[in-house]
């Protein structure tokens, strides 16, 4: 993974045909000196490789040989504007996974925009209430943090068909009205997090999605979850493992919400491209993300 132009040329080949298919509205003005999937490829190549500072990024250009580059401050407002097609680039590249899936798995994992600590006089994020960072707990780790939830529905195989970013503060459960507006005739996998039957109901009779969850062993008529459902869960488990891990997903450089999600959803962008590499290109197994791509 040390060549970072090959990287970036591979990823930049395998993202022209998808960004060919994506509707867009003709931009006006003179034409940019880098492209917009040039951008995005860019940013994806660093996720893949763990650089995850624009510093860093752009020292490890410099006289690279990419002769169209623009400079750091530049390329971090130029991401930030390319929200919109970031998503709709990874929707398309997940599209071609999801065709006959039956079984998709939900589950949420704590973004900390700083340390519990110094939440009381920290200023990320900041700019705008609605979106402002707040305090939520974390079951799985038993502690408090203070920031935001990642909310995500992945298929079997592992590749992220929903996500969503709400403040820590939100249950988890609040994430089915949007997944009842993107799934439908499915079995949907989650945790005790997700246990309630007036919801289980709902996306039963609205679009015929059936909610396995674990139940508690204090509920009445309790019977243990079937073995191959509590295995299949924790695809999304090793999911978050690997954003934590090769993609950095908890570090946060970001001071406002638009260069936070960007981050985010970026990271989460860069590892459905090296999945559909792995797949189309090379017939491999998908969630082999560490592996070389040139």
């Amino acid at each position: 993974m040390s060549n970072i132009v090959k990287n970036y040329q591979k990823i930049l080949h395998t993202l022209q045909p998808i960004y060919e298919r994506i509707e867009l509205y003709p931009k006006l003005g003179r034409k940019p000196k880098m492209s917009d999937i040039e951008v995005i490829a860019l940013s994806f190549t660093a996720e893949y490789m763990s650089i995850d500072s624009e510093n860093s990024l752009f020292t490890q250009l410099d006289g690279a040989g990419i002769t169209n580059l623009i400079e750091r401050s530049q390329f971090n407002k130029r991401r930030r504007g390319l929200f919109d097609l970031i998503e709709k680039t990874r929707i398309e590249l997940s599209r071609y996974f999801v065709e006959n899936e039956d079984y998709f798995i939900v589950d949420s994992m704590p973004m900390e925009v700083c340390k519990w600590s110094r939440h009381m006089r920290a200023k990320i994020c900041k700019e705008d209430y609605q979106t402002c960072p707040e305090k939520g707990y974390c079951a799985s780790q038993d502690s408090w943090f203070y920031g935001y939830k990642l909310h995500g529905v992945c298929t079997l195989s592992g590749v992220f068909t929903s996500l969503e970013i709400t403040k820590a503060n939100v249950h988890d459960i609040a994430f089915l009205d949007e997944v009842k507006h993107q799934l439908s005739d499915c079995v949907l996998l989650g945790d005790k997090g997700y246990l309630s039957a007036s919801w289980q109901l709902d996306l039963f009779e609205s679009v015929n999605i059936t909610l396995e969850t674990p139940m508690r062993k204090n509920q009445h008529n309790y019977q243990k979850q079937p073995f191959v459902f509590r295995k299949s869960r924790k695809r999304i488990e090793t999911l978050f493992s690997q954003l934590c891990d090769q993609f950095m997903i908890r570090r946060n450089y970001a001071k406002s919400f638009s260069g936070f999600k960007t981050r985010i959803l970026s990271k989460i962008a860069a590892m459905t491209t090296i999945q559909f590499i792995n797949k189309f290109d090379f017939s491999r197994n998908i969630n082999n993300l560490k592996i070389q791509i040139i």
